[in-house]
């Protein structure tokens, strides 16, 4: 089958695309940097004419939609970003897919259940008035709404999948990435990091979020319309990410500042992954413990710290 990766050079994207051509699919990429490669093209998605000219080339049976500015802070410092891309360029790759007829996985995120205080389900967003907290919350809320509008309208074939705290190798750091990334990061550089007490999350390691991401291309696995939370199994605050970092670099918490509560977040992120165990086989393999050990090597041997 031929495939296409938006955002196939990215944290997630790359290691997706691998499995896939792993499973023997014919795997195209775009994403914003100059690259080599013979099946990779340059492609900002919020330009037309750029989406354009990759469907053309490509013709893919099959779209893996992850390219998207993300963060919640990204989303306030370069919101013109945030907007052009996430809302503009999924609505680009919507007019091709309602023109070419592919179907699609479209990467939302967890951040939709905004200010949900208990088990986030996956139809919880659709029986409740919620409100997104940050405006990268709500243009993936947005893009739900545009792909289902799209769904109604011109009946193309989209599972949406909403990804619980995704980290691991692969993941660059900047002010702007996932909270393991970034605490790694500034404890093994003996930077200064905030950690919010009151927040609790469900992390899911990136190998076992690709490999279930893939699992929908398998025969018998797609089924349009539908939504997947994908998401690890141990629910932990953010203090325990901090700690369980702190004692494998053997460093003190010295450098770490305690605040009860970050504001325009979601404190409690527990996702139930039952959907995407029975329709999908997603399968939790990699324990919180050994997950962050493997990311601080990583990051040990991409940034040359001994």
């Amino acid at each position: 089958m031929k495939v296409l990766v938006t955002g196939g050079l990215g944290a997630v994207g790359t290691p997706l695309v691998k499995e896939l051509r792993g499973r023997g699919h014919d795997v195209w990429v775009c994403d914003m940097p100059h690259n080599e490669g013979p099946n990779y093209m340059r492609c900002d998605i919020g330009e037309y004419r750029q989406v354009e000219a990759v469907m053309n080339r490509v013709e893919p049976d099959f779209v893996y939609h992850l390219a998207a500015e993300f963060g919640r802070w990204n989303g306030e410092d370069y919101y013109e970003k945030v907007w052009k891309t996430n809302a503009i360029g999924t609505k680009n790759i919507l007019r091709a897919q309602e023109q070419r007829k592919f179907r699609m996985v479209f990467t939302s995120s967890s951040e939709v259940y905004g200010e949900w205080d208990d088990v986030m389900h996956e139809d919880v967003p659709h029986k409740h008035a919620l409100r997104q907290l940050n405006d990268y919350a709500i243009s993936k809320w947005v893009n739900e709404m545009q792909i289902l509008n799209s769904q109604d309208r011109f009946g193309t074939e989209t599972v949406r999948v909403r990804l619980f705290n995704t980290y691991g190798p692969g993941e660059p750091y900047s002010d702007y990435r996932s909270v393991i990334c970034l605490f790694i990061y500034r404890a093994l550089h003996n930077i200064p990091y905030t950690v919010y007490l009151d927040h609790h999350r469900t992390s899911s390691y990136v190998d076992d979020t690709v490999r279930t991401l893939a699992n929908i291309s398998d025969e018998g696995r797609f089924k349009p319309g539908e939504i997947y939370n994908i998401s690890g199994e141990e629910y932990h605050d953010i203090k325990d990410l901090s700690d369980k970092i702190l004692a494998y670099l053997g460093k003190d918490d010295s450098q770490v500042e305690y605040v009860k509560v970050e504001a325009h977040n979601t404190r409690d992120k527990k996702g139930d992954n039952t959907k995407a165990k029975t329709d999908l086989n997603h399968t939790p393999t990699v324990a919180l413990d050994e997950g962050i050990k493997r990311t601080i090597e990583w990051q040990k041997e991409i940034y040359n710290v001994k």
